[in-house]
């Protein structure tokens, strides 16, 4: 919201600078953005009347003005500019004066750009006649018929004048973000409100009287609304014996300032009484409106209307439109029609101001892509007690300027009045929230300098804000008020008070714990978005009808690619390694700890399910099945998860068959890794091998058990033997050392997987393992013969069940 100070103090007086202005409005709580002087980057531009053009005497193009411009007397400019005439009041750049620019027709530069004397084309020119671009003037806001010659100034302006003056740059620009609860803030008197309460200062609202007003309203309109539920009310006055032209000057420069195009003058008092209530105005002409109606209902399916801008837009049976006996006239709350609009020729016009529902507002400007200053009000929500008055102002305004005579009445269409409502506050909850001590009476006084109403009962104040506030609806919204009125700079500083018990819960310290094992083993923590393609499954080969595919599909996505909620992390940590790949980095290992979610699982909430994954991924020389095995080894020993079991897969697309496994836990399937599939590292331009695993940490951390029990040093020997044996190539190494662990009874202390051979002294087709067995007694110390009992028994065992054979080591 652009606020000029200029215009501010119309309402209120502002008797600090605008440093001080703007530091105590953020302190309390209005957000400034920026702040800009529009004159500060010109000087010696003063306002010149042209008394005589003669044509260049050597090019046809060229006219020599003299130009008034005060107690300098006149001097000569050279211009090429076609709309200057005798007589007009237009901006003269003299010799050393400085201009924002671009001059006109040159590419823009940085900085301001200094007028100097110079000869054109053999004629002496003093200095330069200005655009309003080359003044620093927007384009969106330089009026239409001056953007493309010079600016001719509105106003009886003395020669000589300092242009800034005469434009109203003599203040800065304050532009305010506007938060989305506060539309009150998006109008000049809104913005005043809130710096009478800042500054401790009385307001004064603009005049909406009018005088000598004639004939009776009825006997021109007539207003009917079929939709209540979105159009809340409607408001139509009758202006006559309008006079299409330009708007006063200062008119004209209040809106070039809050950054709006003058158009003429009706149009403009609608966009002023817009910047100054925050209420959206239209005028229509009266001769447009079929059967002097209007009505307020919802288009038919599939209506062509064509709005101000001149272009055509089909509209849906739930877009709301402004008709007239026949025909629609305006989309409602965003623009009028092209059919309606106020011409030259305009004599009779109704000037509309209505509320209309919010979102109805808000669902057609985004149906029809049309956002406009009127629906960026709406959508906010707007206070239907304003209709009247801002009707009554633009009426004031026309009669003002003499642009026509005012229609007695007006035709007020309101079945349901908003009232007000009242909150109790208690001044010892507000002080105990904030840790103040504001006394009641002052608290009142916060609240009533933001004019609400405030009577006191016992400790408890009875506050009825203004309609206006429509954030204000509990007690807490009144504590913000206080706080922010009273100063965020004053509220005292004091450490939070809370027991010191709290701590992390269970699932929170295993993830950190989680993260600082895969740290240690060398990997880099990543974090990837939880918007995904649906098309990363297809990118590592998931067959279709997997668990996988059951996406959470999501409503308003920003493109296919964000489209649904990702249900592994496999395909974003692929991601991460291609890129880091194609970065010419030559190792790396990384893992992601992130929720996923599953559309095919609703739980008892009716959400789907959403649950913990951890994805691992490495690549480079020294990275091997093994190398990654081994992490999710030490990652599950450091979490208690002991006794892991690994089991071949061969239908995973996803990894290389034969180099995949999945991972087991008392029966409990925890994950699958293994080396991804050349055809998926392709994919991702993955141009080396690539290992990679994903966990269901939330079931890892069911078996999580990270206490820690204190276990005596043995006080028994142990007896270590090594055994080697001869098996199968299809014998997993697995079942070897489940057969040791089951016969080596409560004396086997540990066994331990040390080497794997395969070459010619063992044959094709058989591979040799060897194990380390630790032998040991609790309560005892172990004789050759114990041990030997059971060490036979493990052999016995392995050659029965295994076909496993004993190499000599």
């Amino acid at each position: 919201m652009l606020v000029p100070l200029e215009w501010l103090k119309d309402y209120i007086d502002v008797d600090v600078d605008a440093a001080e202005f703007c530091e105590r409005m953020i302190m309390s709580g209005s957000n400034v953005e920026t702040v800009s002087w529009p004159g500060e980057d010109i000087e010696n531009v003063v306002v010149g009347r042209i008394v005589r053009i003669e044509k260049h005497p050597d090019a046809d193009k060229l006219l020599i003005c003299a130009v008034d411009v005060g107690a300098g007397g006149a001097v000569q400019v050279v211009t090429g500019a076609p709309n200057v005439f005798e007589g007009a009041i237009v901006p003269v750049a003299l010799h050393g004066g400085r201009i924002p620019g671009p001059l006109h027709g040159h590419p823009r530069g940085e900085g301001p750009v200094k007028i100097t004397k110079g000869r054109l084309r053999g004629v002496e020119s003093d200095g330069m006649l200005c655009s309003a671009g080359e003044l620093g003037l927007p384009d969106k806001v330089i009026p239409a018929a001056f953007r493309d010659g010079i600016w001719i100034l509105g106003g009886d302006w003395a020669p000589g004048t300092r242009i800034a003056y005469a434009l109203g740059f003599t203040d800065c620009v304050v532009d305010f973000d506007i938060t989305p609860n506060r539309p009150d803030c998006l109008a000049m008197l809104g913005m005043a409100r809130e710096a009478g309460a800042t500054l401790k200062k009385a307001m004064k609202y603009p005049e909406t009287q009018c005088e000598d007003e004639i004939s009776e309203v009825g006997e021109y309109i007539s207003v009917e609304i079929k939709k209540p539920e979105l159009c809340r009310r409607y408001v139509a006055r009758v202006a006559t014996e309008i006079k299409i032209g330009e708007s006063p000057w200062w008119l004209q420069t209040r809106l070039i300032q809050a950054g709006m195009r003058p158009i003429n003058n009706i149009v403009d008092i609608t966009n002023f009484v817009m910047l100054e209530y925050g209420a959206p105005i239209h005028a229509f002409d009266i001769r447009q409106l079929s059967g002097n109606k209007i009505i307020v209902d919802t288009a038919p399916a599939g209506t062509v209307f064509t709005t101000l801008d001149g272009a055509e837009r089909r509209l849906s049976e739930d877009i709301l439109l402004i008709n007239d006996g026949e025909k629609g006239v305006a989309i409602a709350g965003v623009m009028g029609g092209l059919n309606s609009e106020i011409e030259q020729d305009t004599v009779t016009i109704v000037v509309e101001a209505a509320n209309f529902n919010k979102d109805s507002v808000r669902v057609t400007s985004k149906k029809l892509g049309l956002r406009t200053e009127a629906s960026a009000r709406f959508e906010k929500g707007i206070d239907p007690n304003l209709c009247g008055t801002a009707a009554d102002r633009v009426c004031k305004l026309i009669q003002m300027i003499g642009a026509g005579k005012i229609v007695k009445g007006a035709i007020d269409v309101y079945p349901d009045p908003e009232g007000e409502h009242t909150v109790d506050v208690r001044a010892s909850r507000v002080n105990k929230v904030l840790g103040t001590d504001i006394a009641e009476g002052d608290m009142a006084d916060i609240f009533r300098s933001l004019e609400m109403k405030v009577a006191r009962e016992g400790g408890v104040l009875k506050v009825t804000p203004p309609t206006i506030r429509r954030d204000l609806n509990e007690e807490i919204d009144f504590v913000e008020e206080a706080a922010r009125i009273y100063g965020y700079d004053r509220l005292p500083v004091s450490i939070p008070k809370g027991s010191t018990e709290a701590g992390k819960s269970r699932e929170r310290m295993l993830k950190d714990l989680a993260n600082d094992i895969m740290c240690a083993l060398g990997a880099n923590e990543v974090q990837t978005y939880s918007f995904v393609s649906p098309k990363g499954v297809d990118s590592i080969n998931l067959r279709e009808g997997t668990w996988e595919r059951d996406f959470v599909k999501i409503i308003n996505p920003l493109g296919e690619e964000n489209s649904v909620m990702r249900t592994i992390l496999t395909p974003n940590i692929l991601e991460v390694i291609g890129r880091n790949f194609s970065r010419n980095i030559k190792a790396a290992r990384a893992f992601e700890l992130g929720n996923t979610f599953n559309g095919g699982i609703i739980g008892p909430d009716g959400l789907p399910a959403e649950r913990d994954s951890m994805a691992i991924a490495a690549y480079g020389p020294a990275e091997s099945f093994f190398t990654l095995k081994g992490m999710v080894v030490e990652l599950h020993a450091n979490l208690g998860v002991h006794g892991l079991k690994f089991e071949a897969e061969t239908e995973c697309g996803t990894y290389h068959p034969g180099r995949c496994a999945r991972i087991f836990h008392e029966g409990a399937e925890l994950g699958i890794m293994g080396e991804i599939h050349p055809d998926v590292c392709e994919r991702y331009d993955i141009g080396a091998r690539c290992f990679c695993c994903e966990l269901q940490f939330d079931t890892v951390m069911k078996h999580a058990n990270v206490e820690k029990l204190f276990k005596p040093l043995p006080k028994y020997p142990s007896v270590p033997r090594d055994i080697a044996l001869l098996v199968s190539e299809d014998t997993p190494v697995e079942t070897l050392r489940k057969i040791i662990a089951e016969e080596g009874g409560d004396i086997l202390e540990s066994v331990e997987l040390f080497d794997v051979y395969r070459g010619k002294q063992v044959g094709d087709g058989k591979k040799s393992a060897a194990f380390a067995l630790v032998y040991r007694s609790a309560d005892r110390t172990l004789t050759d013969d114990d041990v030997k009992k059971v060490h036979d028994r493990v052999l016995l065992a392995l050659e029965d069940k295994a076909k496993a054979v004993l190499r000599d080591m």
